[in-house]
Formats: C-alpha cells, sequence, structure tokens
C-alpha cells in the first residue's frame, strides 16, 4: 500500500471514531463504568449538537448549569450535592470529575442507573443533565416456608415496611440476618432467595418474596477430644451444656441418659460459650493453664457436624496460701472462714469466684449486705511455685453508702405507702444488696405486680456516698372471678365465688375513692363466695384478711363466717332405687354390667341406666338436713426469732352442726338429731421464704399447726362410756388436731438473677402428717377427720372434715384402714416430688407443666400410723393461673396400689383443680 493511500484511511478512520455528538454519554450507565464511548439517544437539536473529543487531548469546561431528571423522591439540590458537582467548577471532558460523580451516586445505593450527559457545550461553557432511576421501593414483603412465630421474630428483627427502598444493601443484611437467626436455632444450612415482582399499575413499587428454606437443623455426631488425660471425655462433653452429642444409647449408654432432653442442634455461639464452659470445668479441677491449642467443626453427612478439640491439660495446682489485705472492717480469719478455702485444696477457680463474688453469702456480698456497696474483691496470684499458688485478696472497702431515694415506679393499683411498708430499704439506712433482693421478695408475695418483671435500678453516688433506690413494677390485675357449673348425683351445681385482692375497708362509705364498684388501694382481700344445687345443697362464705392491721406493723387480722346446708334424700328413694335394680337382674342377669353408683350402672349394650336418676324429684326430704354454721377470726403476727420468715397466727373457730334425722349413710357416724358445738383455738407457725407464688424458684414452706377444743370431759364429770345418746356426747365436740407440712423448692438451673434462664426448671418435695387425738377415747369427735385421695377439693358434704389429696386413686378412697367407714380417718401422712417447667411467664398467665410421684396413706387412729405402708402413685399435669380466674389444673395420675376395700388398683385418674393447689 502506497502513503498516499495509507493517509487516506487514516483520515476517514478519525472522521468516524475521533467525534461523536454531545447526546453521547460522557460516563458510562449500569453496562459499563469505563465505557466512555457509548452512544446514547440526542438530547438537544441537531444544528446545536457539540462535539466532544475522545481521542486528543482533554478539554476543560466550565459547568454553566446542572439539570437532574428521573428521581423525584429528592431535592435537585440534594443530589447535586451527592454527585460532588457545582455550577462554576471547571471540569475535564471527558475527565476523572465526571467519573467520581458517577461513583459517587453507585455508593450512595439508591440508583439502579445513573448518566451524566452533556446537553449543551458553548463559549468553553458546559450544561449538565444527571439522569437518574431510582431503586424501587418495597409495596408488600412475604416471608415464606417458615412458621407464623417466625415471621413474626423476622418482621421484627428485620425492620423492613412498605415505602423502604431495595438496595444491595439490604438484600445482603436481610440474608445476613436471617441465617444469624436461623443458626441461633441450630439451621446452618438455610437456603435465601429474595424475589422482587413489580406490582401492576404502580412504577417503582415491589413485592418482596423472601423464600427461606431452613433444611434440616444441623446436629452433633460425635465430639472427639484429643491431648486428655486427666479429665474424661464423659466429664467434658457433661461440661458442654448446649453442644450434645445425638442420642445413641447403643454406643454411649450413660452420656445419652443424661441428655435425652437436652438440645442436640449446633450453632455457633452455644459453641464458642461451651468451650469457656471446658475450660472452667479444667479450672475446676485445677487445671489452671488448660487451653484448646485448636479445634474444627467438620460436616459428617447433610444433617450433622462432628467436632474435634485439640487440649493442653496442663499441670494440676494446689493451695499454697491465701492472704487478705485491705480489709479494715472484718479480720482476716472472719473472711477466711466465709471463702471457706483452706492452703492444700486443689486450686478450684470456679469455687474461688463463687466463694469469693456469687454465692449469697460470699465474701463481697458481706460487705455489699452492710453498706460498703463500691467495695471491690480482685484476687492476685502472687507466689506461683512448681504446683502451688499463694493467693492474695486485696480489698477496696471504700465508704459505707446510704439510702437516699427510693423510687417508685410503674404502680397503678395500692396506695403508695402500702408498698413502702413491705420494703427492706428506707431513706437513710446503709445500702443493703440482701435487703435489695429481700424488697423484692415481698413485693411478689402481696400478688400486685408480676415478678418476673421486677427490675431494681441501685445507681451510686460515689462523691457523697448515696444510692438511690428505683423499684420499676409492673402491675398486673390479682382479683379473681369464679364462676364454675357441675353435675353431681344430685343435679346440677353452681358456685360464684368473688376475690378482691385490692380491698379498701377504710374507703367503703367514700364512694370518690372507688376504683371500679369496690374501694381498692389497700391490699386488703375480701372474699365472697356462693355455692348450691338449690334443694339439696347450699354454702356460702364471707372473709376479710387485713394484711397490715393497724397499718403500722405486719399483724394480720382474719374474720370469716360461712353456712352450709345439705338435705337429705327419703327412704322411698332408695326403695325405689333397690327395686330398680333388683328388677334389672331378673329381667336380663346375663347382661348386667356392675354397679357403678347412682344412675352410672348400664346394661351392656343398650346404654340406658337403672333408672335411679328419675326418682330424684322425689328424693328431696326437707325433713333431713344437717347445716353448718360457722365464725373464725384471727390474728397473726411477723416474728423476728429465729428469723423474719416466721409468722405466728392464733384463731378462734366456732362451728355449730345442727342435725335432723341426718342418716349414717354419709359416713359421719352420728345421725341422732341435737345441735353439735365445736368451739377450738387453732395455733400456727409458719415459715415461708419462698421466692414467688405463682410459679416457685427457691424457698422453702413449713407449717405447724394445732387445733385444741377444751377438755371437757375431764371437769363435767359424765361417764361418757355408758352415756348412749349422741346429741348429749358430743354437745361440745372435744379434740386435739396436730399437723405438719413442709415443702420444698430447689431449681435444677440457676436462678436469673445469676444469669441463669428465665425457665427455670424446679424441683418440689412436700412432706405432710397429722393426726387427730382425744382426751377420752369414750368421746372420739367425729368431726375434724381426714377425707383422703383424689383430687383434695371440698365438695358435697365433706365440709366438716379436711381434704387431702392423693392424686392416682378416687376421691376418699383412702380415708382410712375400715373399709366399711372410708371417710373418717384419724391419721394420714402424704409425700410426694414434682418436677415442673414453666410453659409460660406472662403477667396475663403463667403456665406450668409437671411430673410427680406420690404416696400416702390413712388410718383410723394415731397408734396404727405407719410411715411405710403408703400407697403409691405418679403421673403428669399442668397448672394454668390467669388472673381473673385464679389457678385451675388437670392431672392424670396412676394408683399402683389397692385402697382398703377394693380389689383393684387405683389406676388411671384424672384430677381436675380449680383455685387450689395440691
Amino acid at each position: 500500500m502506497d502513503k498516499k493511500t495509507a493517509l487516506l484511511l487514516t483520515f476517514i478512520f478519525f472522521c468516524f471514531t475521533g467525534k461523536s455528538q454531545v447526546s453521547e454519554n460522557l460516563l458510562p450507565t449500569t453496562d459499563s463504568v469505563t465505557d466512555s464511548t457509548k452512544r446514547v439517544q440526542d438530547t438537544i437539536p441537531a444544528n446545536e449538537i457539540p462535539t466532544i473529543e475522545y481521542t486528543f487531548s482533554q478539554k476543560k469546561y466550565k459547568i454553566d448549569s446542572i439539570k437532574v431528571t428521573g428521581a423525584t423522591n429528592y431535592e435537585d439540590y440534594v443530589l447535586i450535592g451527592f454527585s460532588g458537582l457545582s455550577k462554576g467548577d471547571v471540569v475535564s471532558i471527558p475527565g476523572d470529575e465526571i467519573t467520581e460523580a458517577v461513583n459517587r451516586f453507585w455508593r450512595q445505593g439508591l440508583f439502579s442507573d445513573v448518566k451524566i450527559l452533556a446537553s449543551r457545550i458553548f463559549d468553553g461553557k458546559v450544561w449538565l443533565d444527571i439522569q437518574l432511576k431510582p431503586r424501587p421501593r418495597i409495596y408488600e414483603i412475604n416471608f415464606n416456608g417458615v412458621k407464623k412465630s417466625e415471621r413474626t421474630d423476622l418482621d421484627a428483627r428485620l425492620n423492613l415496611r412498605k415505602g423502604f427502598q431495595i438496595t444491595p444493601h439490604v438484600i445482603d443484611r436481610t440474608k445476613t440476618l436471617i441465617k444469624k437467626y436461623f443458626e441461633d436455632k441450630g439451621f446452618k444450612n438455610v437456603d435465601i432467595d429474595v424475589v422482587e415482582k413489580p406490582v401492576p399499575g404502580k412504577d417503582g413499587e415491589v413485592i418482596v418474596d423472601v423464600n427461606i428454606d431452613k433444611n434440616e437443623k444441623t446436629k452433633i455426631e460425635r465430639i472427639y477430644f484429643n491431648g486428655i488425660d486427666n479429665l474424661t471425655a464423659f466429664q467434658l462433653r457433661k461440661a458442654m451444656k448446649k453442644t450434645n452429642e445425638k442420642f445413641n444409647m447403643k454406643e454411649r449408654f450413660r452420656n445419652s441418659w443424661l441428655e435425652l432432653f437436652s438440645t442436640k442442634k449446633f450453632t455457633t455461639t452455644e459453641y464458642e460459650a461451651d468451650k469457656k464452659n471446658l475450660i472452667d470445668k479444667y479450672n475446676e479441677f485445677g487445671y489452671r493453664d488448660a487451653v484448646i491449642l485448636s479445634d474444627s467443626v467438620v460436616p459428617y453427612d447433610a444433617k450433622h457436624v462432628s467436632i474435634y478439640l485439640d487440649i493442653s491439660e496442663g499441670q494440676k495446682y494446689y493451695l499454697k496460701d491465701i492472704r487478705f489485705v485491705g480489709n479494715t472492717k472484718y479480720s482476716s480469719d472472719y473472711l477466711g472462714a466465709v471463702l471457706n478455702m483452706k492452703p492444700g485444696e486443689v486450686y478450684n477457680q470456679k469455687k474461688l469466684m463463687e466463694r469469693m463474688m456469687t454465692d449469697d453469702d460470699a465474701v463481697w456480698n458481706v460487705y455489699q449486705n452492710n453498706g460498703y456497696m463500691f467495695s471491690q474483691l480482685d484476687p492476685v496470684e502472687v507466689d506461683v511455685m512448681d504446683d502451688s499458688i499463694a493467693l492474695e485478696i486485696r480489698i477496696i472497702e471504700g465508704p459505707q453508702a446510704t439510702i437516699n431515694k427510693v423510687v417508685i415506679n410503674g404502680n397503678d393499683r395500692l396506695y403508695e405507702d402500702i408498698i413502702r411498708r413491705e420494703l427492706r430499704t428506707k431513706p437513710g439506712d446503709l445500702f443493703s444488696r440482701e435487703a435489695l433482693m429481700r424488697s423484692l421478695r415481698e413485693l411478689a408475695q402481696m400478688g400486685h405486680f408480676d415478678p418476673e418483671n421486677m427490675k431494681p435500678d441501685a445507681s451510686p453516688n460515689q462523691e457523697n456516698g448515696t444510692v438511690d433506690i428505683i423499684y420499676n413494677l409492673a402491675s398486673k390485675a390479682n382479683d379473681q372471678v369464679e364462676f364454675s357449673l357441675g353435675w353431681g348425683q344430685t343435679g346440677l351445681i353452681g358456685k360464684l365465688g368473688l376475690k378482691f385482692t385490692n380491698f379498701s375497708l377504710k374507703n367503703l362509705i367514700n364512694p370518690s375513692t372507688y376504683k371500679g364498684i369496690i374501694p381498692q388501694g389497700e391490699g386488703q382481700t375480701l372474699n365472697i363466695s356462693g355455692q348450691t344445687n338449690a334443694q339439696y345443697y347450699q354454702a356460702y362464705s364471707i372473709s376479710f384478711l387485713d394484711p397490715w392491721f393497724g397499718g403500722k406493723r405486719p399483724n394480720t387480722l382474719s374474720l370469716s363466717a360461712y353456712f352450709s346446708r345439705y338435705t337429705g334424700i327419703n327412704s322411698s328413694f332408695y326403695s325405689q332405687m333397690q327395686n330398680a335394680y333388683l328388677n334389672s337382674l331378673y329381667s336380663n342377669p346375663y347382661l348386667y354390667s356392675g354397679y357403678g353408683g347412682y344412675g352410672y350402672g348400664s346394661y351392656y349394650g343398650t346404654g340406658s341406666s337403672y333408672g335411679y336418676e328419675n326418682y330424684y324429684e322425689s328424693a328431696y326430704d326437707k325433713s333431713k338436713y344437717m347445716q353448718i354454721l360457722g365464725f373464725s377470726v384471727g390474728y397473726g403476727k411477723r416474728l423476728n426469732w429465729p428469723d423474719d420468715y416466721f409468722n405466728f397466727m392464733a384463731t378462734l373457730n366456732y362451728q355449730m352442726y345442727m342435725l335432723s334425722n341426718w342418716s349414717s349413710t354419709y359416713y359421719l357416724g352420728i345421725s341422732e338429731n341435737g345441735t353439735y358445738n365445736d368451739i377450738n383455738l387453732e395455733l400456727a407457725l409458719q415459715r415461708n421464704s419462698i421466692d414467688n407464688p405463682l410459679y416457685t424458684r427457691f424457698g422453702s414452706q413449713f407449717t405447724l399447726t394445732g387445733a385444741f377444743t377444751l377438755p371437757y370431759s375431764l371437769w363435767d364429770g359424765k361417764d361418757y362410756k355408758n352415756i348412749t345418746s349422741e346429741a348429749e356426747k358430743f354437745k361440745f365436740v372435744e379434740y386435739y388436731k396436730i399437723t405438719f407440712k413442709a415443702k420444698t423448692f430447689i431449681p435444677l438451673l440457676p436462678l436469673p438473677q445469676y444469669d441463669g434462664p428465665q425457665r427455670t426448671p424446679v424441683l418440689m418435695s412436700r412432706v405432710e402428717v397429722g393426726w387427730i387425738g382425744d382426751y377420752n377415747k369414750y368421746k372420739k369427735s367425729p368431726f375434724g377427720t381426714y377425707y383422703v385421695g383424689g383430687d383434695g377439693m371440698t365438695g358435697g358434704y365433706m365440709y366438716y372434715q379436711e381434704t387431702v389429696a392423693l392424686r392416682g386413686y378416687e376421691n376418699g378412697a383412702i380415708s382410712g384402714n375400715n373399709p366399711y367407714m372410708p371417710a373418717s380417718a384419724r391419721s394420714y401422712s402424704r409425700l410426694s416430688m414434682e418436677l415442673r417447667y414453666p410453659l409460660i411467664l406472662e403477667p396475663s398467665s403463667t403456665i406450668y407443666g409437671l411430673g410427680f410421684i406420690e404416696a400416702g396413706n390413712a388410718w383410723t387412729s394415731m397408734s396404727e400410723f405407719d410411715p411405710f405402708n403408703l400407697k403409691r402413685s405418679a403421673g403428669f399435669g399442668v397448672r394454668i393461673f390467669l388472673p381473673m380466674i385464679g389457678l385451675m389444673g388437670i392431672d392424670w395420675g396412676y394408683g399402683f396400689d389397692k385402697p382398703y376395700g377394693s380389689s383393684t388398683r387405683g389406676g388411671g385418674q384424672f384430677h381436675f383443680i380449680l383455685g387450689q393447689e395440691f
């Protein structure tokens, strides 16, 4: 090719590639950030299109105007500010200033397309047009593939709302948070797909579908330990509380039984915590230098991982010496006794921290309970030689702190002085952590505040040595309404009960102080109830309790009155029943299926009964009745010795029993017409240290009760051996009655105040024993005996006896070793143990499940009492506490033994509870 031809071709090439219309992009769109030669549509008339050179040297222009289009949700000046460009700036075209302006818009993440065009160039000036396309906004968001509760949790965590823009950052954050949420639940292989769908007729808005596939939970196939010589693999696996191997009874019998009900999922958070627990276990045995050299989590299959831990145990250390430095308030000997660690012991770092800081009676709490709120304890290893360590516990006691203010927040039920009288923290007192905890316990016992949401705050001021205590309370409804209907042998039985726990007697005649329909605010309790099925049974009661009688001291006053009437059934009814029974046998003796009680026996295959219920209309006999009228007044006092958990209560009771043509069929043991009087003084010594009356986690209850009548037979000169008239013999009933009841509650995990779980499983144990004695063996009281077995709820005509539950058996089935008088036991014992686990702990409801084992028995005299001859049972149940209703529950128990007079075991029994606890 000759030179002329080459020059011609070169000239033609530059003519077509070296020049461009103004409408060309000065900076790229989303398709390419570096392609500055892409052609776009012209935005000005053809005769005004400027020429921009890309192949020769850059030219500088002064910005005369900047126009923004496409982003209507933002002000122009804001978007121009994003670009970093402004009118009057001198920029190179093409050049870095325009490129950087586009990058700034991309970094905002708010736009799906960005263009900066030169719409005009003239006389060294340039007019810029910034064209933006905003990212779409959320019209609706859907979480697919998860449960409703999980959708609720994710919605709260992600906080994605209608109108929010969907950006790459939002999508990445959404995926990260969802993965973290399900990883904490043991799902490590979650697949997440975020799909955007346009909304017809709504430009710029999309429906966001978050499609989630959790796949299977990740579980642990096996944990392998390398380098262990002094602790066993079993001990280390047990130390890892949340990181547990899958259940395998054949290969790991011992470990599998212990972890039968423990979680088997693998989560990174719990695994990291359990690695620390593993080292803490070594520290507990004196291996102070133990470390995890390496660890790895290796997939075993699609659902399981294996864990490999390489451990260096180090040597075992012992305590050489313990010294206290800086203590002036307490002697070193006293603090050493509290610490309870001696030279020569294994250097147990767990025990050291517990005895020094966390236990209720730890060294630090000794200072905290005596005002030294600013005290500090620091254990320092001052001498490490061979396998021995000398400890120096350095103490900064600081000044004693006094309470400046006590603030109560969240109370809208009680007068504030009613709350303050229960507090053990008073302005001017020395600060005491023990007093603070005790105050919370007393507030929980009142029942007006949610014990799960009591959040005290101690705000110290070290400059003036004071502390402000703030009680943040959450009020909860505590009044109860009980309305129930049941069916008994005499028809429908209805009950209505009202319990007002925040009653105010002094405001009764002052309607302006009422809150609702009754005067409230003083924490007094008023109970009103009525139960009846019209003709056959009626019972009415009213009671009043003031826990601070007089308002100055915690002295209790109780008053009650009650009336009951039970009407008997006439003899013609029993004759009709007997005739119907005999007729059924005569008519078809081969189809009889057994006597089942009034109205319950049936013929095989017919579904019909003997028809006893048809005679109830004629059964009522108003000349046969038993009436009881009773009154009681009690006075109690909180004691300071042996400690201030003790209470003493004295109650004077009077019951008048009125019998008319009463039948001994009802197991009372007497039937003669007359009036029988029971006047007794009941003395009760109680210690109650439980933390929470609804779901108790720790503490105990002990009650020793004695009820005594006067020993009339010792001075009235009557020969009761030869008196045949029941009305004369029992005109004034005499007896003495002793009852002991004890409950203990042991938490199986650390308590919430010590960083334990809110849902703490609890082991409850119970012991009960009681007997009723006599001053004269010829004048044994027919009243006050024990009715043992079943659900323990009083019903029907059992109001003159004390009911005692024994699950797995029918009501009253264990009441004595006399099968002919099964309802007149004069002594009993009961042992039980329950494992409780809370399901819901909220102000609106408290629900917990339980499993129990139980044993008990009853005897007709104290001389026959045998604590080793007990009827056994086991089962499970649930308790539900609703503020307006009270406690409800259902248990299923299986009785393993035969009650007296029965040829069959107790067997499976359902027991229902309303308003009381076993």
